[in-house]
């Protein structure tokens, strides 16, 4: 089964995302909007317990964090996707890097780049259209993030909460 690990912030931003998602995300009604902490992969049930107990670990090990959406932003030329640009702050990387260690494996497809995505799969004058606007309109919206989130793939594409870890930062 196929499994992710995330942040999902406020209401109010997941509002303002879905305002775009509805007509430039395919994946809109399969995922909340949300920052990945760590891209799916796979794992068994015997896996899945050992990982939610690691992630349990980790998330005692962080306080939670400020997510600060600071602009809107592109992947373009790699992907025509577009995204509410997270400040990469050093919490936040580090939650990123722990993620990213045993058991859970060091490899990442790319370079890790903080953000919530409103768009994608977008034709390359759509795209450019789309993101035009975006940017002139801009985001400058901050929170607190306290929690975050092991997801897993339903048979019909869609990701649901496994476990819900609160970030205390209690064993530093």
């Amino acid at each position: 089964m196929k499994y992710g690990v995330v942040a999902f912030p406020s209401k109010k931003l997941q509002d303002l995302a879905n305002s775009y998602r509805k007509r430039y995300d395919p994946h809109y009604e399969q995922i909340t909007p949300h920052m990945t902490l760590k891209d799916a992969f796979e794992a068994d049930d015997n896996q899945i317990k050992e990982i939610s107990d690691e992630i349990a670990k980790i998330a005692k090990r962080h306080r939670p964090f400020k997510l600060h959406a600071s602009r809107v932003s592109s992947f373009s030329p790699l992907t025509n996707t577009l995204f509410f640009k997270v400040d990469p702050s050093p919490e936040i990387l580090a939650i990123h890097k722990d993620l990213h260690s045993d058991p859970f494996g060091k490899e990442t497809k790319y370079t890790y780049v903080p953000h919530i995505t409103i768009a994608q799969k977008m034709s390359d004058s759509e795209h450019a259209d789309v993101f035009g606007q975006l940017k002139m309109a801009g985001i400058n919206h901050e929170e607190i993030i306290d929690r975050i989130h092991l997801l897993y793939q339903l048979e019909d594409g869609s990701w649901t909460v496994f476990d819900t870890f609160r970030l205390t930062g209690d064993e530093q």
